[in-house]
């Protein structure tokens, strides 16, 4: 992808911002389902847990241990829900058809909406941080928010064939976020399923936002980041050749 084709895909991104710059309260909806599971569990249940083991073996508490995971949590579902609207302006809307009759190519689609998707799920993050920081469940300076699941929502998104379809968006997504370390540590499961839990993209992001937050930073880390990154490029790609061979026909 050349740097000819930032500025094209940019003005997709701004045809997202346009259209929900009024509809800031739909943008943000996603945003309480985390916010709700950190007071009832983190606060809630977190009351009669007490302190458990960080990341570098310290005690914190309960709610220091979730809150990480569930910032990982907020950021996957901003990246993820978008995917749907991806799939009405392509399936319904016809927007991309008008679109390609542009300069605007399949690569610069797939750049302009996985950018957009990136952006809902900062934007969910900065919001879940700015709560938990308020709470004082950062504890370290090098709190930063980077996911990969916008490309592969984008990406899976070209594979709907009906609304029916993102049920299994949700058959994939609701057991990553229960068993990917969210809630305990992985410790408590066998060993087997401790190497699958291990390959999950929730799993890696949970333990990367985990590291930073209570400052335990050490070399697994960067395998973290590397994974995320793999896969957000993998999933642009798999995007711009779907919208290619879907649209270009």
């Amino acid at each position: 992808m050349t740097a000819l084709a930032i500025p094209r895909a940019a003005t997709l991104f701004e045809r997202n911002y346009m259209v929900h710059r009024r509809m800031w309260i739909i943008i943000f909806s996603g945003f309480f389902e985390p916010l709700f599971y950190l007071f009832s569990m983190g606060i809630g249940l977190g009351h009669f847990v007490g302190k458990v083991p960080g990341p570098n073996g310290n005690l914190i508490s309960y709610a220091s241990f979730i809150a990480p995971a569930l910032l990982a949590t907020a950021a996957m579902n901003g990246a993820i829900y978008d995917s749907s609207s991806v799939f009405w302006k392509m399936r319904y809307a016809r927007l991309y058809d008008s679109v390609l009759a542009t300069p605007v190519g399949p690569a610069d689609v797939a750049l302009g909406e996985t950018s957009w998707a990136l952006f809902r799920g900062l934007l969910y993050g900065i919001a879940f941080l700015a709560t938990v920081a308020a709470l004082g469940l950062v504890h370290s300076a090098y709190a930063v928010i980077g996911f990969a699941f916008a490309g592969a929502g984008v990406a899976g998104a070209t594979f709907m064939r009906t609304w029916q379809d993102f049920e299994f968006v949700n058959l994939v997504q609701l057991p990553m976020f229960l068993f990917s370390a969210t809630f305990y540590p992985l410790s408590v499961y066998p060993h087997a399923i401790q190497i699958v839990v291990r390959c999950t993209p929730l799993y890696n992001a949970i333990v990367l936002m985990r590291a930073l937050m209570l400052g335990a930073v050490g070399p697994y880390q960067l395998v973290n980041a590397a994974y995320l990154a793999v896969m957000g490029l993998i999933g642009l790609w798999i995007a711009a050749r779907r919208v290619d061979g879907l649209l270009l026909k």
